[in-house]
């Protein structure tokens, strides 16, 4: 089985200082991990100065996977945590960093685990955030709150790497499959009229909970099937009159 540090993957969003990349590829090596992502990066973001910040770690820099998209980013990712020091009630459960480290050392021993860190000037939008199963922060002095990235990146590999892998989680389905499973589920509650019609607002807040909540715990294969099989047993009693008793042929549970 891999080393759960190899499971975890550092990935900057948008990050607009090439100088912090680098440091941060050394900060993630120089704590025993390897795996950085980059979303939209600058475009010399291997070279000069930025080689001569990652020091030892050109190898981490050079090997870096480069995305498009935060969505392309995330294929393959059971567990996507973020990182802010900006709490509000859209931006879903915040965890203190050593907390968060639990989690995400207990989810890497059998899933991919995605640490997004948000644009130097501002951080991860609401949209990322939605993305996100929970958020984490690192405590600071509210008269100078705000971290560099590379010191962000560092301080929660740091955290990570103190932590002990003792309790594995169960293997998770991956991100790209959840997208699927929430449109089924988007599609039931409104055939059940528990989101009133045109009432957009009411139906986003509950779709973003919905993502917090099995982002945050995971589901396994059989738990995501389990739920697509009660959504259609909804859709087929619905089509059939709404006649609950019906023999509709629902999900078989074992």
């Amino acid at each position: 089985m891999p080393d759960w540090k190899d499971n975890i993957y550092f990935t900057l969003v948008a990050p607009r200082e090439s100088g912090n990349i680098g440091a941060a590829a050394r900060a993630i090596k120089n704590t025993g991990f390897s795996n950085l992502e980059l979303v939209n990066p600058p475009a010399n973001h291997t070279r000069g100065h930025d080689l001569w910040l990652a020091c030892h770690a050109t190898d981490v820099l050079k090997e870096a996977a480069v995305f498009d998209s935060v969505d392309e980013a995330l294929r393959g990712k059971a567990v996507v945590v973020g990182t802010s020091r900006r709490i509000g009630k859209k931006r879903g459960l915040f965890l203190s960093l050593k907390e968060g480290a639990a989690e995400i050392v207990k989810a890497a021993g059998r899933n991919r685990v995605a640490i997004l860190f948000g644009r130097e000037d501002r951080g991860l939008t609401n949209e990322e955030v939605e993305r996100c199963g929970f958020l984490v922060y690192i405590p600071t002095a509210a008269e100078a709150p705000s971290l560099n990235l590379a010191q962000a990146v560092l301080l929660v590999a740091y955290e990570l790497a103190c932590q002990r892998l003792e309790t594995e989680s169960p293997r998770f389905v991956p991100y790209e499959e959840m997208q699927p499973l929430f449109e089924h589920i988007r599609k039931t509650l409104r055939l059940l009229g528990y989101i009133p019609r045109g009432d957009r607002n009411l139906e986003e807040r509950i779709m973003r909970n919905l993502r917090h909540l099995f982002g945050r715990s995971g589901l396994t294969p059989w738990e995501a099937g389990m739920i697509h099989g009660i959504c259609s047993r909804v859709e087929r009693v619905i089509a059939e009159g709404g006649r609950p008793g019906a023999n509709t042929g629902g999900f078989d549970v074992k």
